[in-house]
């Protein structure tokens, strides 16, 4: 009953946040009586009937918050005429905002920032919370791995902290003060934040060496740095006159579109969505981070569910909890020597597809021993441990291949050639463009070899030195921040001269 009840507290403070509080999220502290959450709940859906009132929409109030400097409209009207030739897209992109933007908008005036760079993922991602960019970069805001790792974005085979909608959005507008902190010049920090820190810090001194003006327009950017401001002031301009340009913009209410539910119990995605009457896709797309079908309460995790389905949940989890269903039934599985991915499925009544698809393990792809993988079991009732929360899936590198050149020996044929390194007789052929299968002692035949990496993790003892920390550590040492306080179970980024870690590369 202590778990039933944590649910309902953090659904009624939820509904008491909502009408009296806006964007502010769950906060588990106090009691309110169930009576309490369905009249604050009735109250909400009342006020979600009404019509949206053009002169309240949250573009009305991104208009007010306006306040980077303009570019010469020569750099800004190149990037308006493509958006403008791409309306639709351009539409469709508003559309999908239409989940975030209230949130991002309400953080950028909590911190007095102008409210253009709420419309930032547009350039970046185009609105698309699960998007991933060929050099790895995540999320509404694009950040790589390692900017991740700095601003606490952690990144796991469970949960990539990129793609959540509201850690990401932390993490980049605080690198966005702290780059507008350093470089005093709001466009100088949006270049910083598209190039990099020491890339614009190299720019400007070497234009200053020269006796050149320091500012956005004068500095020698690539390409994407150098559109980078003048897409976003584009974006301004569409949105500050859409009936000027042919754009229809979606009514989106100048309310909060999501509320956060923090939970103590293991939840499946699915059901979640079925609580919450919320179609699955839609709940994907408010909870992106997730990279398994399970939110593990070992790792603290909370769930996004659309606000006006706030009631909506609490009902239905009352009555799933009433009748003693499970809210997950997945477990771990530790692979163990002598498994498959195919037997391990087998063994919980699963397809290999199916073990594939909840752990995102390609077709192709092979785990290692020791990996901790995600399984489907009807029979169990309890949460996934720490432990096994905190362990990790790794997969078997595939080959890499090298060419060789081999001098034929006598009592060599093609075929003990191919199998001595694994190769085909048909690609020797092909390869060395032979006539016939025969062979002559000394001929030079050219082969492609597969060279399979060492499947172990190599780990490093390291003790911490003055004015380390895990960033620099990292670094170092050629992995992830992540990684490392995974491998030491570290709770927080402090460190202290002397400790001994563990460095898995």
């Amino acid at each position: 009953m202590r778990v039933f009840k944590h649910w309902i507290v953090v659904a009624a403070t939820l509904g008491y946040s909502l009408c009296s509080y806006g964007s502010d999220f769950v906060d588990l502290l106090g009691d309110i009586t169930i009576e309490d959450e369905f009249v604050k709940s009735v109250e909400l859906r009342e006020a979600q009937r009404s019509h949206v009132n053009p002169d309240d929409t949250i573009w009305v109030t991104i208009r007010r918050g306006f306040g980077l400097a303009d570019l010469p409209d020569t750099v800004v009207n190149r990037e308006l005429e493509r958006y403008i030739k791409a309306l639709p897209y351009t539409e469709q992109m508003a559309f999908r905002a239409r989940m975030y933007l209230y949130f991002i908008v309400s953080e950028t005036q909590k911190r007095g920032m102008p409210t253009e760079l709420a419309l930032l993922p547009f350039v970046e991602s185009a609105f698309q919370p699960e998007a991933l960019s060929r050099s790895k970069a995540a999320g509404l805001w694009q950040f790589l791995p390692s900017t991740g790792d700095i601003f606490d974005l952690r990144q796991s085979s469970w949960r990539d902290a990129r793609l959540d909608v509201v850690e990401s959005t932390r993490a980049a507008l605080d690198y966005l003060q702290y780059l507008h902190n350093h470089f005093e010049d709001w466009h100088l920090a949006l270049a910083a934040y598209n190039w990099g820190e020491g890339s614009i810090r190299r720019a400007i001194a070497s234009n200053a060496a020269k006796g050149k003006p320091t500012d956005y327009m004068s500095l020698p950017l690539p390409n994407e740095t150098a559109r980078y401001v003048p897409k976003l002031l584009a974006i301004k301009k569409l949105i500050e006159n859409p009936e000027q340009y042919g754009l229809k913009l979606p009514a989106i209410a100048n309310e909060p579109y999501f509320v956060r539910i923090n939970k103590n119990r293991d939840l499946d995605l699915e059901t979640a969505a079925q609580l919450a009457e919320t179609d699955l896709q839609e709940f994907k797309l408010l909870n992106p981070g997730f990279n398994r079908p399970v939110v593990v309460a070992a790792h603290q995790g909370s769930i996004l569910i659309p606000a006006n389905k706030a009631d909506t949940f609490v009902s239905n989890l009352i009555n799933w909890q009433a009748t003693g269903k499970p809210l997950s039934n997945w477990s771990t599985h530790t692979v163990k020597k002598g498994e498959t991915l195919k037997s391990i499925a087998k063994k919980y009544a699963m397809t290999e597809d199916e073990l594939r698809a909840a752990n995102k393990i390609p077709k192709n792809r092979r785990v290692q021993i020791g990996s901790t993988v995600l399984v489907k079991d009807a029979h169990w009732q309890s949460d996934i441990q720490v432990a096994e929360a905190d362990s990790s899936l790794r997969l078997v590198p595939l080959p890499t291949t090298r060419r060789i050149t081999y001098r034929v020996r006598s009592g060599d044929t093609l075929s003990t050639i191919a199998a001595r390194f694994g190769v085909k007789v048909a690609d020797i052929s092909k390869q060395n463009r032979l006539k016939s299968n025969t062979i002559k002692v000394g001929q030079r035949l050219r082969l492609t070899v597969r060279e399979v990496q060492r499947t172990g993790l190599r780990k490093t003892a390291y003790r911490v030195k003055r004015g380390d920390t895990l960033y620099t550590i990292a670094q170092r040492h050629r992995t992830s921040v992540s990684a490392i306080m995974d491998e030491n179970h570290l709770k927080t980024k402090d460190l202290r001269t002397g400790q001994r870690l563990v460095i898995p590369h």
